[in-house]
């Protein structure tokens, strides 16, 4: 089949036919050409068993253990308001009056008059949910986190597989040209031009081999059971959750913490409130005085005249309103995010696929299609050239919009505050 040299490089300059992938040819060109974007494989790993991995190497990552540490020393000052509020006091007494040893010997116990004790109860309650949600905040924030360097990896790794396959049609171009320049087919200038690509891209080759031997050391960091040819994100991860549906912010960690805190805060208005009330203090001894056995009761009540605490209580009331306004923003935060991260996810959705729907069965064809131009003489060094600088800016771009999708889809699930049933799901599969 013969093309029209101008034609031909009309239709590669407007990008009709510019491939996804690189394809398999009957030259040494075409197979030096031969590039594979395919969607991540997980080394033989199913998504159920991909899940349960992932899940078990964030919780023994350093920071969410230490987070479990801190959980569990506020969980156990939570349980300590759920104990009374006043120890007992043991008093003793000795003196010596003339001939006669006198000695008493008594308990003092300060009474919880204003029922201080239940207040501190639920406040301890609400201090176990905020520990809780900010736990499941923080282990969710780190799953998206990990999950965003699982994408980065696999986004360097096509790019990289992209910069060796060009380098090396590349130099299978320059050995034919050179071969072309022998029989005295291309001049000297197209081998000029060559060369000078091929400098061009060994430069772009080690950029990006660096960038994936970073973003491999930044995985191991965060994923020390993390290796190459396994743990990849598996492609039934970006069917999970319903874009469409309405998420219920209301169980949205983040929101619950903020309302759980607000709580914490307004118990503590209410303890202090209390604190401008004196509890009493009785007590009750035995003892000997001047030979005589002697047995007393005692009654004490701090008297509030100094200091009557109501500043204190006017300062936890505000603080209490101050996490309450917290609480409400919130809201109306997670509630734009959310909004702001779907449609971003929709937008990138629809391009990426919009760009597999181009590019679909135009790699093979392509590729054959300007090896055969070049060699036929139908178009020249320098245009072949550009055509692949352009054929590689395509392929590019579909790496960069599949990063951007999925990471707008991890976004999007952060939002909702269901990344972690994502994981959840797929490790429960079968």
């Amino acid at each position: 089949m013969k093309f029209h040299k101008k034609t031909a490089l009309a239709l590669l300059l407007a990008g009709a036919l510019v491939p996804a992938y690189g394809a398999v040819g009957p030259s040494a060109l075409e197979n030096s050409a031969a590039e594979t974007f395919s969607p991540a494989e997980t080394g033989g790993q199913s998504p159920a068993s991909w899940g349960a991995w992932l899940q078990q190497q964030i919780q023994q990552h350093p920071d969410i253990i230490a987070a479990k540490e801190a959980v569990n020393a506020r969980l156990s000052m939570a349980e300590g308001k759920n104990k009374r509020l006043y120890n007992p006091e043991l008093a003793t007494e000795f003196e010596q009056e003339g001939a006669d040893d006198n000695f008493s010997l008594g308990i003092n116990q300060t009474l919880d008059w204003w029922d201080k004790r239940s207040v501190r109860m639920r406040q301890g309650d609400y201090e176990r949910q905020a520990a809780g949600q900010e736990y499941k905040l923080l282990l969710q924030q780190k799953t998206a986190e990990v999950l965003h360097s699982l994408i980065q990896w696999q986004s360097v790794n096509s790019l990289a597989e992209l910069a060796r396959s060009q380098e090396a049609q590349l130099n299978t171009l320059l050995s034919l040209v050179e071969q072309r320049q022998a029989s005295g087919d291309l001049s000297q200038v197209d081998a000029e031009l060559a060369y000078l690509s091929l400098s061009q891209k060994l430069n772009t080759t080690a950029q990006a081999q660096a960038q994936l031997k970073q973003a491999e050391a930044d995985l191991r960091q965060l994923l020390p059971g993390w290796s190459v040819t396994g743990g990849q994100i598996p492609e039934s991860l970006w069917t999970v959750g319903n874009i469409d549906g309405q998420a219920n912010l209301d169980k949205h960690p983040a929101i619950l913490s903020a309302k759980a805190r607000w709580q914490v805060l307004k118990q503590q208005a209410a303890i202090a409130q209390l604190e401008t009330k004196a509890d009493p203090t009785l007590g009750i001894s035995a003892g000997k005085s001047g030979g005589d056995d002697v047995v007393a009761l005692s009654f004490s009540m701090p008297l509030n005249i100094n200091n009557d605490y109501s500043d204190q209580a006017r300062a936890a009331n505000l603080e209490a309103a101050a996490a309450e306004a917290l609480y409400r923003g919130a809201i109306r935060k997670q509630q734009f995010s959310l909004q702001a991260s779907q449609a971003v996810f929709l937008e990138y959705q629809k391009k990426y696929q919009r760009w597999l729907d181009v590019m679909q069965g135009r790699a093979e064809r392509t590729s054959r299609l300007l090896a055969a131009l070049w060699q036929s003489g139908d178009i020249s060094t320098s245009e072949y050239l550009l055509a692949l600088q352009q054929r590689s800016e395509g392929l590019q771009a579909g790496i960069e919009l599949r990063t951007a999708y999925q990471g707008a889809k991890i976004d999007w699930l952060l939002q909702t505050g269901e990344i972690d049933l994502a994981i959840k799901q797929l490790a429960a599969a079968r």
